[in-house]
C-alpha cells in the first residue's frame, strides 16, 4: 500500500514540475515572434560579416603558406605573348605555354620537349604545337614561332 501511494505521488510531482516548466516557457515567450533567439538584422549585420572575415582571413594565410611551399617566384598567372615568325620562346621548367592563334613549334633537342597535359603525350623538337592545348616544359624548353603566334605564358621565360 505504501509503494502505490509513493508511485501516486512521485507521478503527480512529475506532473507538476512538466507544467511548471511548461508554463515558464510560454509565458517567457522565448523563441516567439516577439522575442527570438537570433534576430535577423544580427545574423545579416554582424555575424555573416564576422564569419566571411574569418574565412577570407583563413584563405589569405592558406595561400600564403602554399606560395611560399610551392616556391612562389613563378608568376600565377597567365601572361598574353605575341612572336613573330622566328622568334623563339625559352622557358624553365614547369614553364607552361597554350598556343592561342597562329603556328609554333618546338624547339628542343633532347625528347620530350614539352609535355602535351591536354593530351598526356609528348612532343619533340620541331613537332608543332596544337591550338588550345596546355604544354609544360621540362627543362629549359623552347617555342619557335612558324608563323605570327600567340600564347600564353605562366612561369619564367624569355624571348628572342
Amino acid at each position: 500500500m505504501k509503494k502505490k501511494k509513493l508511485r501516486i505521488l512521485l507521478c503527480a510531482l512529475l506532473a507538476l514540475a512538466g507544467l511548471t516548466a511548461a508554463g515558464a516557457m510560454a509565458a517567457g515567450g522565448a523563441g516567439s515572434q516577439s522575442d527570438p533567439l537570433v534576430t535577423l538584422s544580427y545574423l545579416t549585420e554582424t555575424f555573416t560579416g564576422q564569419v566571411m572575415d574569418k574565412v577570407d582571413r583563413l584563405i589569405a594565410e592558406r595561400n600564403s603558406r602554399l606560395t611560399a611551399e610551392l616556391g612562389g617566384s613563378a608568376s600565377s598567372v597567365y601572361a598574353a605573348v605575341t612572336l613573330n615568325a622566328g622568334q623563339t620562346l625559352t622557358g624553365e621548367e614547369g614553364c607552361e605555354v597554350l598556343l592561342r592563334s597562329g603556328a609554333a613549334v618546338c624547339a628542343a633537342a633532347p625528347s620530350p620537349g614539352l609535355v602535351d597535359t591536354t593530351t598526356g603525350g609528348t612532343l619533340g623538337g620541331g613537332a608543332a604545337l596544337e591550338q588550345n592545348h596546355l604544354y609544360l616544359m621540362t627543362g629549359s624548353r623552347g617555342v619557335t614561332a612558324a608563323a605570327g603566334a600567340s600564347l600564353l605564358v605562366r612561369g619564367s621565360y624569355t624571348v628572342r
